[in-house]
């Protein structure tokens, strides 16, 4: 009979070589944009030079921002940002409460 290890990371999160969560993702798709720029820039006919010193240069501003991210915002704190940036700072109430009131009673 087969002798099968158990699964210990069960309900962690996703990590890779240090970025976790979300920022992976963000990263494996900004380096696959980053490929396919790149790439059409030289079908284009973009001295090849050029493209491969655009492809440096932004792929380690992209490695760059990802782990500077990571290690600012945390697992799931980049997500806790955006719904801030959702959230209203205030709640406004464009009627006074005579208004309220009068509207009550207009409706019955």
């Amino acid at each position: 009979m087969a002798d099968f290890q158990i699964n210990k990371g069960i309900g962690r999160t996703v990590e890779f070589k240090g970025l976790k969560a979300q920022y992976l993702f963000i990263f494996a798709g900004g380096l696959l944009g980053l490929f396919i720029a790149i790439v059409i820039l030289y079908m284009i006919g973009v001295y090849p030079y050029l493209c491969l010193t655009l492809g440096l240069i932004s792929g380690g501003i992209l490695i760059w921002k990802t782990f500077a991210l990571n290690n600012k915002y945390g697992t799931h704190g980049l997500m806790k940002v955006s719904a801030r940036k959702k959230h209203p700072q205030y709640i406004s109430r464009r009627y006074t409460v005579l208004s309220l009131i009068n509207f009550q009673n207009q409706s019955r």
